[in-house]
């Protein structure tokens, strides 16, 4: 088992979770009691009493480590006693929190909807001020090409003059 550690009003996940393997094992050796293993051997109970008594309790004993043994692999492997801590932790802060967590509405395309339209938004302002100063550079090429006509209107006129001068 593992202890709980804090001061605190009610159990961590870990210090349950270690209380309910250890409830499992009494109800396990409980249930698998020498008067029930007895009765799966009764001839061999009424022969050899004490050994018999002797082999239910290596069985039982051996059994409790050996669940022990493989619950304690798990934990380390999933690394359980900081995960359940961790979630601990995650349901204290959600106590403080006003409104409600969100969950999904079983409607897989307005869950994405929900999640989507923020980013989309940022994304059509952003659109919006490039298209804007994309406008204000055409307009402002647009009125250079049109001085650059009205000059080589002004230039052809010239030329015209001069031509007709010459001639």
């Amino acid at each position: 088992g593992g202890d709980g550690g804090s001061g605190s009003a009610a159990p961590g996940r870990a210090q349950l979770f270690s209380t309910v393997v250890d409830t499992f094992l009494e109800k396990l050796v409980a249930a698998g009691s020498y008067q029930r293993f007895a009765n799966c051997y009764r001839s061999f109970c009424k022969l050899q009493p004490e050994l018999t008594k002797s082999i239910h309790n290596q069985f039982v004993s051996q059994l409790q480590e050996s669940i022990k043994a493989e619950i304690q692999e798990v934990m380390e492997e999933g690394n359980l006693e900081v995960v359940l801590n961790s979630l601990d932790k995650i349901v204290e802060e959600a106590k403080s929190q006003e409104e409600p967590a969100w969950r999904p509405s079983g409607i897989p395309a307005e869950d994405a909807r929900s999640s989507l339209v923020p980013y989309l938004l940022k994304h059509r302002a952003y659109l919006l001020r490039a298209l804007r100063n994309k406008e204000e550079e055409n307009k402002k090429v647009a009125e250079s090409v049109l001085a650059g006509r009205g000059r080589i209107s002004e230039l052809q006129q010239q030329i015209q003059a001069h031509k007709r001068a010459w001639q």
